[in-house]
């Protein structure tokens, strides 16, 4: 039987249905971003041309030329299924604006959800019997939190709170309006800057009731990507917890002695951001715009970031076509309903449980089908593999 699976990779949304060609699915609303924006850079090419060169010239008036369209920052952050047969859904992140979108037809009519400059989404998580879309809601000040929107509703509503980082829902099969998550507190200095985060551990939640129930911890692991299958097993992603070191009283007093600057810095940004306003130009400069995008050969996975091109080069060598991208210290666990636990696989970056027993997990170079029997198969080699989910059979 052939299986279909979505999946992300450099920030790209992927399909592999059964036997067919590995296809990308473009973002429409992405893609319509850049377009805009490349019709503003033609409008407003005279500036750098002729006469107007003398004003603008190197973007020496402003501090830097106008940002390259073919620059921008737009990644897919998280996919989903949806309710329907041949629909996804998927979470979007540009420099100025995040949103939430479904895919139709397995990518042939693309439908906006929601879209903000405020909010940033991802996560996102559809179930059988649920009306409701559960994401996790991630704020610029270092919290995250579980949100849900109703299938045909408009506002997101936020159903955790606190100085908490808590991600990754996903829908409890069977049971109405429940979901586990993976959450960890936030650590931060007297002056609130965020320092890290303990280890995730994994919660259950009744969306309408609001009890909160712990499934899962572990002081020295973090728990990750919770998941629960029809016979009530939690499985998750299990890594070794990083605890971020203490800052030294060298680094408390270098704070105090730049409280001037920083203040001098706030100033400047509040002008700044009044330039942008009225001029659309800011006044600092920052590079090149090559230098500004994301290196994909460094990745940020479920929040360490891990040099790609490294162990993809170091697995090659030792003759893997598909190095795994994180060690084997990365486990998927597959916790009983008694209390006892099996590795399943090791060097596992992501994972999703099929409607017949079945699963498929990542290790960030390959996709692989495991059966209830244990034995697994490759689907398909591809880099940077970032999530992946099954989308039927």
């Amino acid at each position: 039987m052939s299986i279909h699976v979505a999946y992300l990779a450099a920030g790209r949304l992927h399909l592999k249905r059964g036997n067919e060609p590995v296809r990308v699915i473009e973002s429409k609303f992405g893609q319509n971003i850049r377009e805009r924006a490349l019709q503003i850079q033609r409008r407003n090419a005279w500036k750098t041309e002729g006469r107007g060169a003398q004003f603008q010239s190197g973007g020496l008036l402003w501090g830097m030329p106008e940002r390259d369209p073919a620059e921008m920052r737009i990644a897919i952050t998280s996919v989903s299924r949806g309710r329907n047969a041949g629909e996804l859904l998927y979470s979007l992140d540009t420099d100025d604006i995040g949103g939430m979108f479904a895919v139709k037809d397995w990518g042939a009519e693309e439908q906006r959800i929601f879209h903000s400059s405020e909010r940033r989404v991802r996560d996102l998580c559809t179930a059988p019997g649920q009306e409701q879309i559960a994401c996790s809601v991630v704020s610029e000040f270092g919290t995250g939190h579980i949100g849900v929107r109703p299938i045909d509703g408009s506002q997101i509503t936020e159903i955790t709170e606190g100085d908490s980082l808590d991600l990754c829902p996903r829908w409890v099969p069977g049971a109405k309006n429940q979901i586990v998550f993976q959450s960890a507190g936030v650590g931060r200095d007297p002056n609130g800057v965020v320092l890290g985060h303990g280890p995730f551990a994994v919660h259950k939640l009744d969306v309408e009731t609001g009890q909160m129930t712990s499934l899962a911890e572990d002081e020295g692991h973090d728990l990750l990507a919770p998941q629960i299958d029809h016979a009530g097993n939690l499985w998750f992603i299990r890594r070794p917890y990083a605890l971020a070191q203490r800052p030294s009283p060298w680094r408390t007093l270098k704070d105090v002695l730049l409280i001037p600057f920083r203040v001098l810095h706030t100033l400047f940004q509040w002008i700044n951001f009044r330039s942008i306003a009225y001029t659309g130009q800011p006044l600092n400069s920052t590079g090149d715009a090559r230098e500004q995008r994301m290196d994909i050969k460094r990745m940020m996975i479920w929040g360490n970031l891990i040099d790609a091109e490294r162990a993809m080069r170091d697995g090659r060598r030792d003759g893997s076509k598909a190095p795994a991208l994180v060690p084997k210290t990365w486990e998927l666990v597959r916790h009983a309903p008694d209390g006892k636990e099996e590795t399943i696989a090791r060097s596992v970056i992501s994972f999703d449980l099929c409607e017949d027993g079945s699963l498929i997990f990542s290790n960030g170079s390959a996709i692989y089908h495991r059966q209830p029997t244990g034995q697994s198969e490759e689907l398909l080699v591809d880099r940077y593999i970032e999530q992946v989910i099954a989308v039927g059979s």
